[in-house]
């Protein structure tokens, strides 16, 4: 029999019988509508709670189509033009999507705007160059021939970003574009609000505004041929304005320029170290919106309904883990489940009544599409999602997009019934509690606590060749029996180490956020850490961690002592560097599975057997074997002291250090797999000084977890593979169980 509620069902107009009997099916005590729809009276007679998608900043031309000039605004870069004499011309939107963008020439653009000579990053003087508004072309004098140069312009954002995606995926042909506006603006926050407060009277049935977002835009930008062209989840791009900028430099005493924006064309990624005018901006941004996000919320209560976030589209500026999130009354966040790391980021945001995960696919005609399967990717979503909810549980869950389309796919349909069933059960079994944690873990970068969850990201749960390295540590860890926490650089400057922590870990590419940068040139970062590590703690570095950008007092991995490896950047090339042999053998290693022979020759021969015969980064590792992502050239033992676990091609993938009473482990990539996750496990229990807590509560498989809920007496194991596993489990006292699953199966047993 099915169970009900913590269901949250899409419906749309016309469509009300279908809606009933899915809402039964699934046990739905929820209905929302989505973009583009709206729920009739017989979908609002079902006696469910009501969610209606609220858009502040859209869906009424009526009104931005009298004030254009109170659109969002964003700071775009032009392409980089070559003098070949002492003028250029500069084209202002030649690789932009002129239906979602228009160049602000309103507000004064010598006060605005600004010229580069990108040779040598010196700004060029406002005198010498005129803006051909007819042909939107920057006419440039008095230049350096062979030099490169940019234009830094204002343009409005003329098409909402998300409608007009949903737009363009759902082909919806010659419907109006959504013209956002910017509350920034007296005029236009005060048409939000008295609409909003209009809205309320008008839907007395809505129980709960989900708020779809609020009011800025992540960094979503088009080309002119209608792809993508900067795409950055946690982009402040799309947040300027001409009077925003005036105030903030009323506020904190010094003027934003163009180059604080464009970044030089990086728009400051997520992935840049933070520099202080990004900061400021993001702290003056934040400020205003969350003053402007409390008094929504105050007007949904007063009316009588709660208020929901989606995390996403519009979401910038309210930070949901920066401090005083939860001062802004809001009830509740809903967020796009993609996988374990995302259902993280929801579930652990603090300061609201409870979360909700939109789980994919998403119920659109990309997806839901004759001779497609969308139960493969529901299933699979689940999996990913089910092993961090065991972890950190989300209390509702539901869909969202077109249910008209999912009933046209029965399996789908019945697909999403077991979901729901076993979603409500975990919920029921464990009172809504997370899993025991074994060990506190802390992952150490420039964002820290703000960013939690939220790192090696670009776009929302999706996949990026330089990304998977390092995004495989947040998803081994979601799902992963430790206690998970994030910290700054800045936190361990000001206060220490977490007296608490077991473990940290930095892992990243050179000269990013999730490095640090600069950062390791403070001898103060250096000797913490160190002592911490010394005195017994204990640090896990992937790919290039603790580097300096710059090659300095010889070393590039600034803890190479602690982590026992260090990387050739071309300057030491003249001193050898000496390769102890390979262990055969270690805690970290025992369950990557190797073929005996192979095992024995190679051990013989003094180097470790090929992990199930992948290579660190030669391509994707077959299943049980240990893919190490993009190879990071050119590591080396800093002694022959280093145990070495890993080393092919004459560079290190895998080693562990004594350092004192603590222990460094160095991994060079780390995409996630089951097996990957696995050797993730063992390296902090092993870097803790843990390895006799290992066993209980392991299982024999990697491609199977267990969760234990000591508060309930249970313990759960599960399947994370489309085929079924068995594996052997032990327990605290050191008796096992052998448990045979099926296909995503789970299995409950009292401990």
């Amino acid at each position: 029999m099915t169970s009900t509620g913590r269901f949250t069902l899409p419906s749309e107009e016309n469509f009300a019988e279908k809606t009933k009997e899915l809402a039964e099916l699934w046990g739905a005590d929820a209905i929302r509508n989505s973009d583009g729809t709206h729920l009739d009276e017989a979908v609002l007679a079902l006696g469910k709670k009501i969610y209606n998608a609220y858009f502040p900043t859209r869906a009424h031309n009526e009104w931005i189509t009298l004030h254009m000039d109170e659109t969002p605004q964003v700071y775009l870069l032009t392409d980089r033009i070559l003098a070949e004499s002492d003028t250029v011309d500069i084209p202002l939107m030649e690789s932009f999507f002129a239906e979602q963008l228009k160049p602000n020439r309103d507000a004064d653009p010598h006060k605005y705007w600004e010229v580069v000579d990108r040779t040598t990053g010196e700004v060029v003087d406002s005198a010498n160059w005129t803006l051909d508004a007819d042909e939107d072309t920057v006419h440039v004098s008095g230049v350096a021939a062979w030099h490169e140069y940019t234009v830094s312009f204002l343009a409005y954002i003329i098409w909402d970003p998300v409608e007009m995606y949903n737009h363009l995926t759902n082909d919806w042909g010659d419907k109006e574009h959504e013209i956002p506006f910017d509350i920034y603006h007296p005029a236009t926050r005060k048409f939000v609000f008295d609409t909003f407060a209009r809205w309320l009277k008008d839907n007395p049935q809505t129980d709960v505004v989900r708020f779809t977002t609020f009011f800025y835009q992540f960094t979503l930008l088009f080309d002119a041929k209608r792809r993508e062209k900067v795409v950055d989840w946690f982009g402040c791009a799309c947040t300027v304005s001409p009077r925003a900028l005036d105030d903030f430099e009323k506020e904190y005493g010094y003027r934003l320029r163009p180059e604080d924006f464009v970044d030089g064309g990086a728009y400051n990624s997520a992935w840049r170290v933070p520099r202080k005018a990004q900061r400021d901006w993001i702290d003056f941004l934040s400020g205003f919106v969350r003053k402007n996000v409390k008094q929504l919320a105050d007007m949904s209560h007063a009316a009588g309904k709660e208020a929901m976030m989606f995390l996403g589209d519009q979401w910038i500026g309210t930070e949901p883990y920066k401090d005083g999130f939860d001062e802004l009354g809001l009830d509740a966040v809903v967020g796009s489940i993609g996988d374990g790391t995302t259902t993280r980021m929801i579930a652990d945001i603090p300061g609201v009544k409870y979360t909700e995960g939109r789980f994919l696919p998403y119920f659109f005609p990309d997806t839901f599409y004759e001779g497609n399967d969308p139960s493969i990717e529901g299933l699979d979503n689940w999996r990913k999602a089910r092993r961090a909810i065991l972890r950190s549980p989300i209390s509702r869950m539901g869909y969202g997009g077109y249910l008209s389309l999912a009933a046209k796919f029965p399996k789908f349909v019945d697909t999403v019934t077991h979901i729901a069933d076993e979603f409500r059960d975990i919920h029921d079994r464990t009172d809504g509690v997370a899993a025991e944690g074994e060990l506190n873990v802390a992952i150490l970068n420039s964002w820290g606590r703000m960013r939690s969850w939220m790192a090696f990201t670009v776009a929302h749960a999706l996949p990026n060749k330089q990304t998977y390295s390092y995004y495989g540590i947040l998803e081994s860890l979601s799902g992963m029996r430790v206690n998970v926490r994030f910290g700054s650089f800045d936190d361990i400057l000001e206060h220490g180490v977490d007296p608490d922590g077991d473990v940290i870990i930095n892992g990243g590419p050179v000269d990013t956020a999730f490095t640090g940068g600069d950062v390791w040139a403070n001898p103060k970062l250096v000797e913490t850490l160190r002592a911490w590590v010394r005195d017994g703690g204990a640090l896990v570095g992937v790919g290039e961690p603790s580097s300096l950008p710059r090659f300095q007092a010889g070393r590039f991995f600034q803890l190479a002592d602690v982590l026992g490896v260090d990387e050739e950047r071309f300057q030491t090339l003249s001193v050898d560097k000496y390769f102890p042999p390979v262990t055969p053998e270690h805690f970290i290693t025992t369950d990557v599975p190797v073929d005996p022979a192979a095992r024995g020759a190679w051990a013989r021969a003094g180097y470790r057997a090929p992990l199930a015969g992948c290579g660190g980064g030669q391509g994707i590792a077959p299943l049980g074997g240990i893919d190490f992502g993009e190879a990071v050239a050119n590591t080396y033992p800093v002694s022959e002291d280093v145990t070495l676990l890993r080393a092919d091609n004459g560079q290190v993938q895998l080693a562990a250090n004594e350092y004192g009473k603590g222990r460094g482990v160095y991994i060079s990539g780390l995409p996630y797999s089951a097996a990957n996750a696995r050797l993730l496990e063992r390296a902090l229990f092993w870097a803790s000084h843990k390895e006799d807590r290992y066993a209980a509560w392991s299982s024999s498989n990697p491609e199977c977890e267990v969760a234990h809920f000591p508060g309930q007496g249970l313990y759960c194991v599960v399947n994370n593979t489309d085929q079924p596993q068995t594996t052997t489990v032990t327990l605290a006292d050191g008796s096992s169980e052998t448990f045979d699953l099926q296909p995503s199966g789970i299995a409950w047993r009292n401990d």
